[in-house]
């Protein structure tokens, strides 16, 4: 008789009801893949009433997320409700109960990682959480299984699909940043409060675990500099063409062998480079090591589907652990608990870069020399100008300057200083050059 993996789900929104739905309609070459079924034998959700388009025998919800998590026969435990609590509270009591665990929780793990790797290990249970990076990209299996041997040095990410949904759609069709964002909340691509999408954060908690995995060092979430794209405009993106580049926000980490720097901000890409034209809702990883140079990796990034794919996979690989008899076959956090180092995270002011920076100037005679004075004083260079149509006399235009490579701390006290002038109308902008 054909061995059972008995699947308990807590979190029955979006992605859970893809999960049940792949298991369903793809059962027949999961099996044939794994030598075993694969049953959800109970689901928790606080809303067991609405349709999710799924079938599903009514028997196995509950309201109570404990029922799955004491439930006997269950042996992994999907956690898709997201957040800090009781997500976590959830996930640790699982393992106590010494059920594996599967997660998207990107969030909680950025945050509280460590402490639950912590506690899988203890128990010698297995967690998967694929999908909460990239949604069907496979990252995570990459940087813990397949570059095992390599020595990672960078790694970019376009990891939040609303946010280059929205860039994407500005840069295109020449929209506002406004309705571009309402338009991602209608085709449901942006939620109603997008404020983790469209400020960084969640491309942060993304890039923390990547950064973790990466380079076996625990990372402090308060550390990683966050700009989000709210502040990105029309002229922005038109000028960014001009000069050659698209905007992306990409999550960046940099490993020196000292320090790790890590952000997320807005960031100006050649248009001839790869990551440039991964539009839409596409997600991309790229990931530099001393062997390959480089890999990238495209793919959806959420959605019911992809996301759902991710999870099943997870849910497969611990099958085959627990089919095999495979206890900490891989470690959850890529280095062995014992190799886990704290590597200082460098300050965003440490950082050199080239600078696109945009004024807003009263058309008035020698205003370009008294910014360009006060950006040599910093040691800033000028590598080209371009103002955008002439004004009378008194009225504002924007000044656009593309720098060489400067120091962040330089960029940062320089345009303080500028902004103070009178003749700059309003607060300056500015966005880094990632090549």
């Amino acid at each position: 008789m054909m061995r059972k993996i008995n699947v308990g789900i807590i979190g029955f929104g979006t992605i859970g009801s893809g999960v049940l739905k792949i298991l369903q309609d793809n059962s027949d070459v999961i099996r044939k893949r794994l030598g075993a079924i694969v049953e959800v034998v109970k689901i928790a959700d606080l809303d067991i009433t609405s349709d999710r388009g799924v079938r599903v025998d009514p028997k196995l919800l509950t309201t109570q997320a404990q029922e799955v998590i004491k439930h006997p026969e269950v042996d992994v435990v999907v956690e898709l409700i997201g957040g800090y609590e009781p997500a976590r509270s959830l996930i640790l009591q699982a393992v106590n109960e010494g059920k594996h665990v599967v997660t998207a929780n990107k969030a909680l793990l950025a945050k509280h990682g460590s402490e639950i790797f912590s506690a899988v290990e203890n128990q010698q249970l297995s967690i998967g959480f694929e999908a909460a990076v990239g949604g069907a990209i496979p990252i995570i299996r990459a940087i813990r299984e397949s570059f095992v041997a390599n020595k990672i040095y960078s790694i970019e990410g376009i990891v939040n699909g609303t946010a280059n949904y929205i860039l994407s759609k500005m840069s295109d069709e020449q929209c506002s940043f406004d309705l571009a964002l309402k338009e991602a909340q209608d085709k449901g691509f942006a939620e109603a409060d997008p404020t983790f999408d469209i400020e960084g954060i969640d491309s942060a908690h993304k890039i923390a675990i990547l950064s973790q995995l990466a380079y076996g060092t625990p990372v402090n979430f308060g550390d990683i500099t966050i700009q989000g794209i709210s502040g990105v405009s029309i002229d922005d993106i038109e000028c960014a063409r001009e000069f050659g580049y698209r905007i992306k926000l990409l999550a960046i980490s940099k490993f020196d062998g000292d320090s790790v720097d890590i952000r997320v901000h807005p960031a100006m890409i050649p248009q001839s480079n790869l990551m440039a034209n991964v539009n839409g809702v596409l997600n991309a990883v790229r990931v530099c090591d001393d062997l390959m140079e480089e890999n990238i990796l495209i793919g959806h990034g959420a959605g019911s589907l992809p996301t759902g794919s991710a999870v099943v996979a997870d849910i497969i690989e611990i099958s085959r652990d627990i089919l095999s008899g495979s206890k900490l076959r891989v470690s959850p956090r890529s280095f062995l608990s014992t190799s886990i180092k704290t590597i200082p995270i460098l300050n965003i002011e440490s950082i050199d870069s080239e600078y696109f920076l945009r004024f807003s100037v009263f058309d008035n005679p020698g205003v370009l020399s008294l910014i360009s004075g006060i950006l040599g004083k910093y040691s800033i260079g000028i590598f080209s100008v371009i103002q955008k149509g002439r004004c009378d006399e008194g009225k504002a235009v924007p000044l656009i300057m593309m720098t060489h490579h400067s120091n962040e701390k330089n960029i940062q006290l320089a345009l303080r200083e500028i902004d103070k002038l009178k003749v700059v109308y309003e607060k300056s902008n500015f966005i880094r050059v990632e090549k």
